[in-house]
């Protein structure tokens, strides 16, 4: 990785997180980072944009009140010198399956960085279901050992090996250290939904099934897929595009053309 390389780091987790300052000491041992994160918390905030945010400048760098997004255009657009690269995490909790894509403030930034032509490589940390509540359980350093590896291999390999000709973002799924390095799987990302809702009176309650369903004895999901790498011990790294891509369809064309002979004109 040159030191001339430049990396806009950014996360969901917020600029206090132990992910986000493990990833950082990590990439700036041989790149110029800056840093602009959200203040707070921001997770599951997908795409969301802020017309106005502030800005705090604090030890790690830039911290804006206001999402990942946010972050990514405030600091491509004004805060940072223009990056070669991207990054965005380390997430605490991984980020798997088509689903969960559009909702992930980790994944949206990258997303963000996208439309400015900027490659990104987003960065999530696979954390098992135990017993203790996700939102008690306390990542140190050390657990982001592997996430902070393998981002600083794809960091400083992918951009000259031409990777990015061919996706924009990459989502790296990277389960906990356990000794040696864990290989690399290039994955697609699982089609599993489980959503389901139950009313009780005048609430509604979502419920999430797929998370319950990690047992690598029986996943359902296939071989090639995010969340069987990373549940079996592998690094998921999925190539994605962004903008959405359009098909061509035959039968939307003949809607299209019957269109003005099958509909009433309106008055006036």
């Amino acid at each position: 990785m040159s030191d001339d390389l430049e990396i806009l780091l950014t996360n969901d987790d917020g600029i206090d997180s132990t992910g986000i300052r493990a990833l950082y000491d990590a990439l700036s041992d041989h790149a110029n980072v800056t840093v602009v994160a959200p203040a707070d918390d921001r997770s599951a905030c997908g795409r969301s944009l802020s017309h106005e945010v502030d800005v705090d400048e604090r030890d790690l760098g830039y911290a804006v009140h206001g999402t990942p997004a946010d972050c990514v255009v405030a600091g491509l657009a004004e805060l940072g010198p223009f990056p070669d690269l991207v990054v965005a995490g380390c997430n605490k909790g991984a980020n798997l399956g088509e689903y969960v894509l559009g909702r992930s403030g980790t994944i949206s930034a990258a997303v963000e960085a996208a439309f400015f032509d900027v490659p990104a490589i987003a960065t999530s940390l696979y954390v098992p279901a135990e017993d203790t509540p996700f939102d008690e359980v306390e990542l140190t350093a050390a657990e982001y050992a592997e996430a902070t590896r393998v981002t600083s291999y794809l960091a400083e390999h992918a951009l000259e090996a031409g990777v990015f000709d061919h996706a924009a973002y990459l989502n790296v799924n990277v389960p906990l250290p356990d000794g040696e390095p864990a290989p690399i799987e290039i994955t697609r990302p699982s089609k599993r939904y489980e959503m389901d809702a139950e009313r009780d009176g005048t609430r509604v309650t979502l419920h999430d099934r797929v998370w319950s369903d990690m047992d690598p004895d029986s996943l359902p999901d296939p071989e090639g897929t995010d969340r069987r790498a990373v549940v079996e011990g592998r690094i998921s790294v999925s190539p994605l595009t962004a903008p959405h891509s359009t098909n061509h369809h035959d039968a939307l064309d003949a809607l299209a053309r019957t269109y003005r002979e099958t509909v009433e004109p309106t008055d006036g």
